[in-house]
């Protein structure tokens, strides 16, 4: 954990959630980036490893299948060494059967959730046409994809749980920077990992888009993020991210960034420092409502 050596180089003020955003400057090079997508209404991520490794966490909806594509290619991004399906909503998965189609995909961790949709089954069709391999995720396992990186997973799927309690979570440290990417998981969750790991961590991908069925204080409190990330669309009807959660980020002191009010979010760290690019600047959206 790093909590003495970042510095604040402006605070804007976000109308829309009453938010603070912050941007975080290190004086050194970036070895690791965080990607989180803006695919509306879901979940994508990419991790950009110091060796130059490619790591996918969920595709979005499906009409997020060719955004997440062009950003890929955007990035470099030609082969995906390992692509981490968390959950098989469809607001994770969706966008997944596209990208398999149009980028490679060297192996796949999944929850081990079954689902009976439409998407998931097309999901599981483009797996078995390409014969991709696929591993279960097993809890507290660690995923060897850089040996200069530390993936340890959280949380996966168990007999007794729904498909947001069977998410794949996982906790990626970086020499002294630590993100936590919990995915869609809930309460009771958090308080099973709260029991088993050591979760601080400077960076949070809030879980379930900011719902109120995760995010508890006390979490929060264990975490103590810097900095967290909420992925959403200003336009869903659900009501994310709900004022509990935003209070409760407050209460830790978190600078709160989101996909929602600025677009596309990237974090690059040396493992030392890291610093925070968000695609729009935060007054573009002081109009937002």
């Amino acid at each position: 954990m790093i909590k003495s050596k970042l510095s604040i180089g402006f605070i804007f003020f976000i109308a829309l959630f009453n938010v603070h955003i912050v941007s975080i400057h290190s004086e050194g090079s970036s070895g690791m980036q965080m990607h989180f997508i803006d695919v509306g209404q879901g979940d994508s991520m990419l991790i950009k490893t110091p060796a130059n490794k490619h790591i996918l966490i969920d595709g979005g909806p499906p009409d997020a299948g060719k955004r997440v594509v062009k950003y890929l290619k955007k990035q470099g991004v030609n082969k995906i060494d390992l692509l981490v399906a968390t959950h098989p909503d469809v607001d994770h998965i969706g966008g997944l059967p596209y990208v398999m189609k149009h980028i490679k995909v060297a192996k796949i961790l999944d929850s081990g959730k079954l689902h009976t949709t439409r998407m998931y089954a097309k999901y599981i069709q483009e797996i078995r046409k390409q014969a991709i391999p696929v591993k279960v995720a097993k809890l507290h396992e660690k995923l060897l994809v850089d040996p200069l990186l530390s993936i340890q997973v959280l949380n996966t799927y168990g007999k007794s749980k729904n498909n947001n309690q069977s998410s794949i979570a996982l906790k990626v440290s970086y020499k002294e920077v630590d993100f936590l990417l919990m995915s869609d998981v809930e309460m009771e969750q958090e308080k099973e990992i709260m029991k088993n790991i050591e979760i601080d961590a400077e960076i949070l991908k809030v879980a379930h888009h900011g719902s109120n069925t995760s995010t508890s204080l006390r979490f929060l409190k264990a975490v103590s993020p810097q900095t967290a990330i909420l992925t959403y669309s200003k336009e869903n009807d659900y009501g994310h991210p709900v004022n509990r959660v935003i209070k409760n980020l407050y209460k830790v002191n978190a600078n709160i960034y989101s996909t929602g009010a600025l677009g596309n979010l990237v974090i690059r760290t040396d493992g030392e420092d890291y610093l925070v690019f968000p695609e729009k600047e935060p007054f573009y959206n002081l109009d937002a409502s």
